[in-house]
C-alpha cells in the first residue's frame, strides 16, 4: 500500500519513515507531481489538512502531512506557523543557521525564554476520513547554540524540559522520545497499524 508524504523535504521524509518504522513514504516529487499548496491556515492543524488535501486531490491515495513550528513566549508565541519562513524576504531565504541565529538576536537580553515546538500530523484517507494528531515539546530557548550535530532546524537552540538537554545534543533515538514530531508520530503509527497493518 502506497502512502504519500505531503512535503518536498527529503530530510523530513527520512525522519518520518524512521519514526513510523514499518511504513515507507513517497514524496510527490519522486513521481513528478507538482506540490506547492498555499499554506494559508491559521493553525498547524489547518495547514496540515491543507497540505494533505492538496496532494490527495492529485493522487487519490492515503496522504500523510506534517505542519510544525516553534512558538516563543517572548515573541508573542511566534514564529509559530511561520517558523519555516522566519526571517525570509522575497529576495532571500535564510539558512537554518541564519534563522536560529536571528532568533537568538531577537531574544537578546530576554529573561523569560519559555518556548515549545508543536507538530500536527494528518492522515488523509479521503475527504470524509481525516485524522489529525497534534503534540508538543516544552522547553526554552538557549542563550547560545549547541555544537551538537544531531537534529536540524532550530534544534541547536531548543532546550527540552523533558530531556534536560538541547535537542541537537541528543541521539536520534533519544530525540524521538522527547520531540514534538516523535510524540505525534508514535500515535500516528498506532493508527496506521490499525488501518493498514504492516503492508
Amino acid at each position: 500500500m502506497k502512502l504519500y508524504f505531503a512535503s518536498g523535504n527529503s530530510h523530513k521524509k527520512m525522519e518520518m519513515e524512521r519514526l513510523l518504522g514499518d511504513f515507507s513514504l513517497t514524496l510527490p516529487k519522486e513521481e513528478g507531481i507538482e506540490f506547492d499548496p498555499d499554506e494559508n491556515g491559521s493553525s498547524f492543524i489547518e495547514n496540515a489538512i491543507i497540505k494533505a488535501s492538496d496532494l490527495w486531490e492529485k493522487v487519490h491515495a492515503p496522504v500523510i502531512s506534517d505542519d510544525s513550528g516553534l512558538c516563543v513566549k517572548a515573541l508573542g508565541w511566534q514564529p509559530g506557523i511561520h517558523t519555516a519562513r522566519f526571517g525570509d524576504t522575497e529576495d532571500r531565504k535564510l539558512s537554518s543557521k541564519e534563522k536560529y541565529m536571528l532568533l537568538l538576536d531577537r531574544m537578546e537580553g530576554v529573561e523569560d525564554r519559555e518556548a515549545y515546538f508543536a507538530c500536527a500530523l494528518c492522515l488523509y484517507i479521503s475527504p470524509s476520513r481525516i485524522f489529525v494528531i497534534q503534540e508538543e515539546a516544552r522547553g526554552s530557548i538557549a542563550l547560545s547554540p549547541s555544537t551538537g550535530t544531531e537534529g536540524f532546524g532550530y534544534d541547536p537552540v531548543f532546550f527540552s524540559n523533558e530531556a534536560g538537554r538541547i535537542i541537537a545534543d541528543l541521539g536520534k533515538g533519544e530525540k524521538d522520545k522527547f520531540s514534538h514530531r516523535g510524540k505525534a508520530a508514535e500515535k500516528l503509527k498506532l493508527l496506521l497499524k490499525k488501518e493498514y497493518g504492516n503492508d
